[in-house]
């Protein structure tokens, strides 16, 4: 049988349009699995940013619940670090707020209860921090 060249122009465009719709096809799906990853690896940094401040507060409280009770004169210093996008820290007699800013635009506020009352600030720059922390007669003063 012998084909036309009609005919092999057909199968031949028709092979050509077959082949654009497969890149289209993979294109898409390359497409949508880099935009997932984009969107839930912003969630895990803020889910690590998160606990980084958590340990943070927690190793505060930590401290100054061990040199109260040591009583005063009790002191001790900690190095500890704190993670970028850390907005205040406010300490209070009740515990330390912190306020962080996280990648998806909003901000999270958390409250760090303590059982001793504090006293101080602490800086809310990123980075390793020296935070002395002193007992005094009835409170806790911290500073870094």
């Amino acid at each position: 049988m012998v084909k036309k060249s009609g005919d092999l122009m057909t199968a031949k465009a028709q092979v050509g349009i077959e082949y654009m719709m497969v890149v289209g096809f993979v294109t898409l799906a390359i497409v949508s699995v880099l935009t997932l990853a984009y969107f839930y690896s912003d969630q895990i940094k803020d889910s690590i940013r998160l606990n980084q401040v958590e340990s943070f507060a927690t190793q505060v409280l930590n401290s100054a619940e061990s040199v109260f009770f040591a009583g005063e004169p009790s002191k001790t210093t900690v190095k500890l670090y704190l993670p970028e996008g850390v907005n205040e820290i406010a300490i209070s007699p009740e515990g330390i707020l912190i306020k962080t800013k996280t990648r998806s635009g909003g901000e999270n506020v958390r409250f760090y209860e303590s059982k001793v009352p504090l006293v101080g600030s602490i800086s809310s720059t990123e980075g390793i921090k020296r935070v002395a922390v002193i007992a005094e007669e009835d409170k806790v003063s911290i500073n870094g």
